[in-house]
């Protein structure tokens, strides 16, 4: 999924929630609060890979309702790609794909 050239997996928890939960290896982790500074192509505080409206941005969260507010604030930005994992952390780890850590 975030394999994909163009396309990254965004882990929005909060580090106790990684912490308790468990993380995604190869998720970047830009918290919540932080994400549309750390996605808009022309922010100075942008990261590296924040380069275009044409980035998928794949958002995460816990239960999935966080991230498809996130993702919807991306696409108001105009990355027209923003999209969310359906069911969030848990639904990832209940699918059996990769995690480490948690509680």
């Amino acid at each position: 999924m975030a394999e994909e050239p163009g396309s990254v997996l965004v882990d929005i928890r909060p580090a106790a929630q990684r912490a308790a939960e468990g993380e995604i290896p190869e998720a970047v982790v830009v918290e919540r609060n932080v994400l549309e500074w750390r996605f808009d192509p022309t922010s100075d505080a942008r990261l590296p890979i924040a380069t275009g409206d044409d980035l998928q941005v794949i958002v995460i969260c816990s239960e999935g309702y966080t991230s498809s507010l996130a993702a919807d604030a991306l696409r108001q930005l105009g990355l027209w790609r923003a999209t969310d994992v359906i069911g969030g952390y848990h639904a990832w780890a209940a699918a059996g794909l990769p995690t480490r850590g948690g509680a």
